[in-house]
């Protein structure tokens, strides 16, 4: 049954992230990966959130699959921000490609990170 959830999920995550992507894109011009910056960010924000209300136990355990699995894992994308650092260190940009590594991992964690505190706070 777990597997139906986590393809729930992804069903909305997946557009959502590729929209996400386009319309964040589209408002720089800037060769820097945006789009993708903000999708695993926001990824990150509600697992986050997710897993600290899950482990309040103010969430029922079916929404860790659904959500966590599957809508983070369709949302965020390490594959796009891996192809997209190289194809940046590949045309010249290589201060651009380490600044999307360390920031896309500083951010990341922090919002993981931001996502459980508020949790915790919310349903301590």
């Amino acid at each position: 049954m777990n597997w139906l959830l986590v393809i729930a999920g992804a069903v909305v995550g997946a557009p959502l992230r590729y929209l996400t992507d386009r319309a964040v894109q589209a408002r720089h011009d800037s060769v820097f990966p945006w789009g993708t910056f903000v999708v695993n960010a926001g990824a990150c924000l509600v697992l986050g959130l997710l897993t600290g209300a899950l482990l309040a136990g103010a969430a029922p355990a079916r929404l860790g699959p659904l959500l966590g699995t599957g809508l983070c894992g369709a949302l965020s994308t390490y594959s796009t921000f891996s192809y997209e650092t190289l194809r940046l260190a590949e045309r010249g940009w290589r201060f651009l490609a380490a600044a999307n590594v360390v920031a896309s991992v500083l951010v990341g964690l922090g919002s993981v990170h931001l996502g459980s505190q508020v949790a915790r706070a919310l349903f301590a």
